[in-house]
């Protein structure tokens, strides 16, 4: 993983190069953002970076053996632990017994969440932890001196799942650090961290992917069009993993029934609206789900542009009149509590509520709310 390989986040891209050339690397560092953020693929191309034996002035070069066995995450200075669960794909109780798995898993994408990697090994609905056997196993890992780079290099991926006892193991090495050893922590719940262990990291803040950076991404690792990928942009926050779920939805499909639906409301055509319900009740849960969000980001969206702050919408452009033109006809406080009932069929679609009966129910309580012509 090399920097340019990694959308957006220039200003912490800089830093961070920065302090390896002014030779001012914190032993232990904590990449802090957001989940399906660029904080893990940060911490990557951050070790890449420090052992490579031809760096240039903002980057890796990508091509001596350092870097290459980087990529391939088989550098012998380079070592990585994360939550794992009883598998029947890797049977064991550490990392290492996980690490071709966990190669194949970041290869395929460094943006990925806990339930990505729980699925991906077959854990089968446990719950994945970092044990204190596996903090034992650090001391020794770490025992001895670098074998081919300058540095050797611990990545924890998820460090908050570690239990007491192997965070505090973790907590006496902090504090006693071998000679030219890294500890890049990666977490996207920092607020569960010790607050010894927190205290004795450097925090690198690692900002959201912006629409622009998830767009660019889309379009250049995914092929998308400049439509579906701003439109994707647009639903995911700045999360990668759920933009990478997004490209096998069709979004425009979402689009054009929200539009649909919300004309049949405003006409309060019951029979459209009873046909628009038996067609959500075909849908697969997610699908309903993400019908539902979309909705809840749309309406929050209107309710920024009724209170004068449209420089603040993130609705792409082939949206806003369509935004604009619906807030117009929806009564002043309305919006808010369209929101509010739209949430709670959200929860009630997640608690396996029959989806035709909660559909048709929110859409004949919203076609209440508009303005009559």
């Amino acid at each position: 993983m090399l920097f340019q390989d990694i959308p957006g986040l220039e200003d912490v891209k800089a830093a961070l190069v920065r302090a390896v050339r002014q030779n001012h690397v914190a032993h232990a560092q904590l990449f802090d953002g957001a989940a399906g953020g660029g904080a893990l693929a940060l911490a990557l191309a951050f070790a890449t970076y420090v052992n490579c034996e031809d760096k240039r002035e903002q980057d890796a070069c990508g091509r001596c053996a350092s870097c290459v066995k980087m990529a391939k995450l088989i550098h012998p200075d380079l070592h990585c632990i994360f939550p794992i669960a009883t598998s029947k794909k890797a049977p064991g109780s550490t990392s290492e017994a996980f690490l071709p798995l966990w190669r194949t898993f970041i290869h395929e994408s460094p943006y990925r969440l806990l339930p990505d990697w729980l699925d991906f090994i077959q854990a089968e609905n446990k719950q994945g932890n970092i044990s204190v056997e596996e903090a034992r196993s650090i001391l020794r890992k770490l025992a001895l001196k670098a074998y081919e780079g300058e540095y050797k290099i611990l990545i924890i991926w998820k460090p908050e799942l570690m239990n007491l006892a192997s965070a505090n193991a973790l907590l006496k090495i902090l504090e006693e650090p071998p000679v030219k050893t890294l500890f890049l922590l990666v977490s996207d719940q920092s607020d569960r961290l010790l607050t010894t262990l927190l205290s004795r990291t450097q925090r690198v803040a690692v900002p959201t992917f912006t629409d622009q950076n998830v767009t660019d991404y889309l379009q250049q690792q995914h092929a998308l069009a400049a439509s579906q990928a701003r439109q994707i942009a647009y639903l995911c926050d700045g999360n990668l993993a759920e933009a990478a779920r997004l490209t096998h939805e069709s979004t425009d499909d979402r689009t054009e029934w929200f539009a649909h639906w919300m004309r049949s409301c405003y006409k309060q055509d019951l029979v459209q609206l009873v046909t628009l319900a038996d067609s959500f009740d075909g849908l697969n849960k997610e699908a309903q789900k993400g019908i539902f969000e979309y909705t809840l980001r749309l309406f929050r969206d209107m309710l920024v542009w009724t209170q004068g702050a449209g420089e603040l919408l993130r609705v792409p452009a082939e949206e806003l009149a369509f935004v604009q033109n619906f807030a117009k006809a929806v009564p002043e406080g309305a919006l808010e509590r369209m929101v509010q009932q739209v949430n709670e069929a959200y929860y009630h679609v997640e608690r396996n509520v029959r989806a035709k009966m909660v559909f048709l129910d929110l859409s004949l309580t919203v076609s209440q709310f508009f303005r009559k012509s």
